[in-house]
């Protein structure tokens, strides 16, 4: 399987780089899996789709300032996790300035490199605390193409957002207004979504593609309401992470529990929980178009995303959204 076969074609002017006023006003693609029919609808039509026994499984991680720059703006970083309050781990730009030994200043803290490891993390120890608050930014998606604004710490943030550690939002849950969310039947997981999901797959070939790591947490009360439920609607693909995180290592009935997932799903994987599919428009030849192509199968998602860019919708993070049935 090779890595192109999952491109397509995108005008640069439908990427989304602000929201839109209300959460609500999105667009939503319906794309049935076993007929092919693909309906355009609004993401306020969802609750229409929601069938007796349903349950949403939402990610209520929250995203966290992690982009930095040094004091005088010649260095930049995003801090991927913490070893401690002191230990940063991170990527920086540009990387010929930050070898083992040199030091950078975020307003009075003064970080060293202390080691680099394979992938090219930094490991950066700070004499004293950063001011995160102060200093730290939303790590906006490159394909925005601008700095985040405080609008976006508001916007950039679903409306249910409770366990601190995302560098990314949960694009999927962007949409959900309170009022909405609670005419739905609902539960929550936790997915720390990580500078890995911005990370291009470089390898030809799909099989050959290393996975990021994600550190997550599936309450007790929500393996409950799953195995309860005649049909697991996941919203979004980083529930679908946990949800088939779970059946693999465990099997059915799903069970609570925390960790870490690598889990890399592409065609041929076989879903265990995930009954259908809430998630916004992917990136081509990443590896989250991968896995929706997994569920719906890949001839159908491409076409679906033609379908897309023909009607104008508005393509990734502060974008429209697509429900997979």
């Amino acid at each position: 399987m090779r890595t192109a076969d999952f491109d397509y074609s995108l005008p640069p002017e439908l990427i989304a780089d602000r929201p839109l006023p209300e959460r609500t006003a999105s667009r939503m693609m319906v794309v049935h899996r076993d007929s092919g029919l693909i309906e355009h609808r609004h993401f306020r039509d969802l609750p229409g789709y929601i069938l007796p026994g349903d349950m949403l499984v939402l990610n209520d991680t929250k995203v966290v300032p992690a982009r930095f720059f040094s004091n005088d703006g010649s260095i930049e970083l995003v801090r991927a996790g913490m070893m401690g309050e002191l230990v940063w781990k991170c990527l920086v730009r540009p990387g010929r300035k930050m070898k083992v030994g040199r030091c950078v200043q975020i307003g009075s803290s003064s970080g060293t490199v202390e080691s680099i490891d394979a992938e090219g993390y930094r490991f950066i120890r700070w004499d004293q605390p950063v001011d995160i608050e102060t200093f730290g930014r939303l790590a906006l998606p490159h394909y925005m193409n601008r700095e985040s604004d405080p609008a976006d710490r508001e916007r950039y943030q679903t409306i249910y957002a409770a366990h601190e550690g995302a560098i990314a939002a949960p694009t999927a849950g962007l949409h959900f207004s309170r009022d909405l969310l609670d005419s739905l039947p609902h539960c929550f997981l936790t997915l720390h979504v990580g500078v890995g999901t911005f990370r291009p797959v470089k390898v030809d070939r799909v099989e050959e593609h290393h996975m990021h790591t994600e550190s997550f947490y599936l309450p007790p009360s929500t393996a409950d309401a799953i195995n309860a439920a005649k049909r697991v609607v996941a919203v979004g693909t980083t529930s679908v992470r946990v949800l088939e995180t779970q059946a693999v290592r465990h099997g059915l009935p799903i069970q609570s529990g925390e960790g870490e997932t690598d889990i890399f799903i592409y065609p041929g994987f076989q879903y265990q929980v995930t009954g259908a599919l809430l998630t916004n428009f992917h990136l081509p030849q990443s590896t989250l178009i991968m896995l929706v192509s997994a569920f719906a199968g890949r001839e159908l998602i491409l076409e679906a995303y033609r379908r897309a860019v023909e009607e104008r919708y508005r393509f990734f993070s502060y974008g429209d959204c697509m429900l997979i049935l």
